[in-house]
């Protein structure tokens, strides 16, 4: 064979052995570790190999058009460090790897994936395993036209402590499972599509309550607050026990524009949580949750349509105001919920889901609701049409629509073209009107 030739084929080895065979990116397996890699390449995609991948600390990544990718393993041994972390870059893209903890490690106060001060953020097909965290397992905060695509969230809970004793509102702490699969938090123009979030441990189940007294009273104030009855005060136990959300965007007055678009969610306390602006909810589907979606603290102009809400037991769709809601004051816009739509949703089986046995049939698939302070506005013009209620046995809730007949409840709730099988009550507590 001619030098020439061979000399040719010797740097095309040379090269494949740095580069990603994949991408055409840095392979990590050229450098020491995955952060030497990210390090030396600012700028670059950084392929992670086929593998296990351990780490102790975190991997950070700075510089814009920076990113991971490849089919690697990249497993955190140490819970008191996220696993990766991404400030304050422009175009990054985390695709593919798989991020995680080893089973006896996995719960932790911090984030899988943390995103800040980021702009036009991918996040796509990357899967986050057994991180168990009160805060989100991927958190993306203060940033712009950020995409989650194509992701598995699976065990995000961990049993953890919620403590109500700050201020007067409700005066005590106890026992739950918490956590997050997916959180936004002050940010716009995001796309949150095709995920699956998942918790596979921790079920609402009588055993699970008794095994981690969940529910229990911890803490308590001296006196009693008003969002709590006085027989839970005094049995120093609530039924609340359930925590945080597959998917919550919160940040009221901040966040805005939002998609969550084709989502797969099962087993949650909350399936959608939002706390936001201009929201478009669409083909989503919720299977085994407490709350199959709400949006409250001033949320304006949601679309919800076209979703799936399977086997909810406290309520599947919830619009109320809540305690970030307030009038127009000081020169400052009212933060106001309504101005939405709810539109052919299809919500089945409700009351047949796990946590039956704790919510009882006293419960409705839609709830829309007073605020929690008096000085809330109130939830004003919501169009609900072309929504089906499907049973397969007798109804397990006493009304179809339940809405608040404090002097704060809802005003300008317009239905139509719903079909709404009578709960054990009938189809609402007040007359419907078109």
């Amino acid at each position: 064979m001619p030098t020439k030739l061979l000399f040719s084929l010797f740097l095309t080895t040379a090269a494949l052995a740095a580069d990603s065979p994949v991408t055409g990116e840095i392979s990590a397996a050229a450098y020491p570790s995955i952060q030497a890699a990210l390090t030396a390449n600012t700028g670059k995609l950084v392929f992670v190999p086929a593998g296990d991948h351990v780490i102790t600390e975190k991997l950070r990544i700075r510089g814009d058009r920076s990113g991971l990718c490849g089919p690697g393993r990249i497993i955190q041994q140490n819970p008191a460090q996220a696993i990766l972390e991404i400030e304050n870059a422009s175009g990054i893209e985390i695709r593919d790897v798989t991020l995680t903890r080893p089973e006896d490690k996995s719960e932790t106060n911090t984030e899988a994936l943390r995103a800040q001060n980021c702009r036009d953020l991918v996040i796509d097909n990357v899967k986050v395993i057994n991180n168990r965290t009160k805060s989100g397992a991927i958190l993306v905060t203060d940033s712009s036209s950020t995409r989650i695509s194509r992701c598995l969230v699976r065990n995000y809970m961990k049993v953890s402590i919620d403590d109500r004793t700050q201020g007067d509102v409700s005066g005590y702490a106890f026992r739950c499972t918490d956590g997050t699969g997916i959180m936004v938090r002050y940010c716009q123009g995001t796309l949150i599509e095709g995920n699956h979030v998942i918790e596979e441990t921790y079920f609402p189940s009588k055993e699970s309550r008794d095994q981690y007294k969940l529910g229990t009273f911890v803490k308590k104030n001296p006196e009693k607050g008003p969002l709590i009855s006085q027989q839970a005060w005094d049995a120093g136990y609530t039924d609340n026990w359930r925590q945080g959300s597959a998917i919550q965007v919160t940040a009221p007055e901040v966040s805005d524009f939002t998609r969550l678009l084709g989502n797969h969610i099962e087993n949650a306390a909350q399936g959608i949580d939002l706390h936001c602006d201009h929201v478009i909810v669409s083909n989503n589907i919720v299977n085994h949750a407490h709350i199959g979606m709400k949006a409250m603290h001033g949320s304006r102009n949601v679309l919800i349509t076209g979703n799936q809400f399977i086997r909810n037991d406290l309520w599947a769709i919830g619009l109320m105001p809540g305690a970030a809601a307030h009038p127009a004051q000081d020169g400052k816009p009212a933060n106001a919920d309504g101005g939405s739509i709810i539109a052919n949703n299809i919500i089945s089986d409700f009351g047949h889901g796990d946590a039956h046995w704790m919510w009882g049939k006293e419960r409705s698939p839609f709830k829309f609701d007073a605020g929690q302070d008096p000085d809330d506005p109130p939830l004003t013009e919501v169009l609900i049409q072309g929504n089906l209620v499907h049973n397969s046995g007798p109804p397990r809730y006493i009304y179809d629509v339940l809405i608040s007949t404090e002097p704060s409840g809802p005003r300008g709730l317009h239905f139509s073209n719903n079909v709404f099988p009578p709960g054990t009550r009938g189809v609402c507590n007040l007359e419907l009107k078109p």
